[in-house]
């Protein structure tokens, strides 16, 4: 090699490229938390939602703890005078104080019985509770283990009832099927709940013409508000009974808190005369006398309670569309009412 000449060298030779994203610094890999994804509805598609549940308190109760206290001093005296009656019967006669302790223990199983009726019957309405949240739930976003749940709850809640006897056999083949949360629970619907519906529109619409000619006859505004609290206390324990509920003293005034809440969130308990004779006709309630215009405003307003009612105690939250309106019963009660009209 002659001097001034270079050594041969190998040279690699890259085509000039612009600066693309995958030039930037790579990121290690992290998991994304936090991060949850709404179910896709179809636009057309209407959305089931459960009743909506007492509000839990969040302060110290202190009129639960006074009534709470109360009703333990109340109880102690008791105990302890029954004890010195008994004592005190066992000092006169022997057979006297076993006649006593006999009658106190009759007594004392009975109230146990009454508080343990109490408990459960609440308890039955805490799980149909449960039930619309699971059923509403899988309606809403076809979640299959959210039907299979609901629908094992409300199988469980009408065993052993002779009018559903049917219905749980039915459903009962379908159970090893491989479905869609949302046909599941539509399945369930048409075998045991959707046919007691025909059967709450009876119970709703006959307290309220019950509550409308009780209100025209009544001779004071104080029967009127008594005559209407208790039908509407009525057909609330009918319409929980028909949809699986067993309701007793306490279940029965919770459940009228429930309804309370579902009408002031949905907004039904105010009707006004234009609403009324909107949906009925107009100039119908000016036809009839006075005291049947009060009675079927009365009527009216029971129907939309017992409406509610229905919707707190029915297991599978119904749809919009499928909802019953108020329109029909209030035509209904109206047509009745002025069919009534003394001449």
């Amino acid at each position: 090699m002659s001097e001034g000449q270079r050594p041969p060298k190998a040279f690699v030779i890259d085509e000039p490229e612009e600066k693309t994203k995958s030039d930037e610094p790579k990121r290690k890999p992290r998991a994304i938390t936090g991060i949850t994804f709404e179910p896709e509805i179809d636009e057309g598609e209407l959305i089931v939602m459960p009743p909506t549940p007492l509000p839990s308190p969040r302060s110290i109760r202190w009129g639960s703890i006074l009534i709470g206290a109360l009703f333990t001093l109340v109880t102690l005296w008791a105990g302890l005078a029954i004890t010195q009656l008994i004592e005190d019967y066992f000092a006169r006669a022997p057979a006297l104080g076993w006649i006593a302790l006999g009658v106190a223990t009759i007594a004392g199983l009975a109230a146990l019985a009454i508080i343990l009726r109490e408990v459960w019957a609440l308890a039955r309405l805490r799980r149909i509770e449960h039930i619309q949240t699971d059923a509403a739930h899988a309606i809403n976003t076809d979640d299959a283990a959210a039907a299979k749940r609901a629908v094992s709850q409300l199988q469980s809640l009408y065993a052993g009832r002779a009018d559903a006897a049917l219905g749980l056999k039915e459903l009962k083949q379908y159970d090893a099927d491989i479905m869609d949360g949302r046909d599941r629970m539509r399945l369930a619907e048409r075998h045991l709940v959707e046919w007691r519906d025909g059967e709450a529109h009876r119970i709703i619409a006959h307290a309220a013409r019950r509550i409308t000619f009780l209100t025209t006859v009544a001779p004071t505004p104080a029967l009127d508000i008594l005559f209407v609290a208790a039908q509407n206390l009525r057909m609330m324990r009918e319409l929980a009974t028909l949809y699986g509920g067993r309701p007793s003293t306490l279940a029965t005034i919770r459940l009228a808190r429930m309804v309370i809440s579902h009408l002031a969130v949905t907004g039904g308990i105010a009707l006004s005369d234009n609403l009324i004779q909107h949906v009925v006709g107009k100039g119908l309630l000016g036809r009839l006398s006075a005291r049947f215009g009060e009675g079927a405003v009365n009527g009216i307003l029971t129907a939309r309670v017992g409406l509610a009612a229905r919707d707190v105690c029915r297991p599978i939250p119904q749809e919009t569309s499928a909802k019953e309106t108020l329109g029909s019963l209030m035509k209904e009660l109206v047509s009745s009412a002025e069919g009534q009209k003394p001449e």
